[in-house]
């Protein structure tokens, strides 16, 4: 089963790099195939040009990688702190770039746009993990949690995906040893809930 990984934070020693970890190598113990992204050290540029922006355009070789492989996941997996309320501005290029018309989404014939398109990801679940410095109780009822919509209303549930999971993990900033360790199992389990198990030569992993 195909599975798409994307990684969006800028030190290699942070958190969300030990949950990109995690995350791979459970998914790999269970049989997947991972195609991974780690955007920072991939150098990914998030800016779209106006070149991009028209359907069947030719476009650069590497956002042409990226779209093929997005459009062919089974299962999706973002990883990314939250700023301010958002994705790293890598990560919100990357949706500009990559999650883009006849890829991810497509209006009907006579729609120029303004209407709902209907969407063509093929991937039958994404799982979102996030690490934050704001306690749940301020983010929800502060703030009202704008990734949960980003992620499930205005990015996957429009482009056809539409078993949506999300893990918070907060506050990153004074957690402990025994914490990550903790929240660490709880992206294996994720992982392993969300995309299952894969048979090999009719045995299962």
């Amino acid at each position: 089963m195909p599975i798409s990984v994307i990684l969006a934070h800028p030190d290699c020693q942070s958190f969300n790099h030990a949950i990109a970890h995690t995350a791979l190598t459970e998914l790999r113990r269970n049989g997947h195939t991972v195609c991974f992204h780690d955007l920072y050290a991939e150098a990914f540029d998030p800016i779209l040009p106006a070149t991009e922006i028209p359907r069947g355009v030719a476009l650069p070789p590497d956002i042409t990688v990226h779209c093929e492989e997005i459009a062919a996941a089974d299962g999706i997996v973002v990883i990314h702190p939250n700023w301010w309320g958002q994705p790293p501005a890598i990560l919100k290029g990357w949706v500009d770039r990559v999650i883009r018309p006849d890829v991810a989404y497509r209006f009907l014939e006579g729609d120029d746009g303004e209407g709902v398109p209907a969407g063509l990801l093929k991937a039958k679940a994404a799982l979102i993990f996030n690490t934050s410095n704001t306690p749940q109780a301020r983010e929800m009822t502060v703030f009202g949690d704008p990734l949960e919509t980003l992620w499930r209303n205005c990015i996957f549930g429009l482009c056809g995906v539409e078993n949506v999971h999300r893990e918070m993990f907060n506050v990153v900033v004074t957690s402990t040893p025994v914490q990550r360790r903790a929240w660490l199992a709880r992206v294996r389990d994720a992982v392993t809930q969300i995309f299952g198990y894969v048979q090999r030569q009719g045995t299962p992993i």
